[in-house]
């Protein structure tokens, strides 16, 4: 239905919908054991059926206006995504990711595609704090918050248990002001 263009390098960011459940599946499974090292995105998601309901899931969480899933295609194939988490309109506040399969790093596609999410976060849905949350291990993620000129709020010790590891987790938030003043000095300058 529609495509933003991320850049003129082939990527763009698209609505991520049960009807792509065959192409998420071959994606995640292209990815999996790398998307999966910090946190357990898609890893239910085994088969057509089951990749249809973990975007089903998101689906109906877009339906009740507290999450969303969007896709990040290259050339034609999808390599990954960013999402809202937590979203509470009413409260201003909402939690943003993303994943990646491995042949999409190194890119900025993330970081593209989480400018267009966070503009539209601020802008269009009245947020005012943007949180994102990764692993202290997590280096990649890490320095895309930090890219997108978050702040480091702190850190929730051994709050996430994963593959039988309890990781840190970094907090890191911009708030509506802080994110309209960087991008105007991004413009101006």
């Amino acid at each position: 239905m529609y495509a933003i263009r991320l850049g003129d390098d082939g990527a763009e960011l698209r609505p991520l919908e049960p009807w792509h459940a065959e192409e998420f599946l071959a994606h995640l499974d292209r990815g999996r054991e790398f998307i999966n090292r910090y946190v357990p995105f898609g890893s239910r998601a085994v088969d057509v059926p089951t990749a249809r309901e973990a975007l089903q899931r998101y689906a109906d969480l877009r339906a009740a206006d507290t999450a969303a899933l969007h896709g990040l295609w290259l050339d034609g194939t999808l390599v990954g995504g960013v999402l809202t988490l937590n979203f509470d309109a009413e409260g201003g506040t909402c939690e943003v990711g993303c994943w990646l399969e491995p042949a999409a790093t190194g890119r900025g596609l993330v970081t593209r595609a989480m400018r267009i999410l966070i503009d539209w976060v601020i802008e269009q849905r009245g947020i005012h704090r943007v949180e994102w949350v990764a692993a202290a291990g997590n280096e990649p993620s890490l320095a895309t918050a930090r890219r997108l000129g978050m702040t480091r709020d702190g850190v929730r010790r051994q709050a996430h248990l994963h593959h039988g590891v309890r990781h840190d987790l970094e907090v890191w938030s911009v708030l509506a002001p802080e994110w309209r003043q960087a991008r105007a000095v991004h413009h101006d300058g």
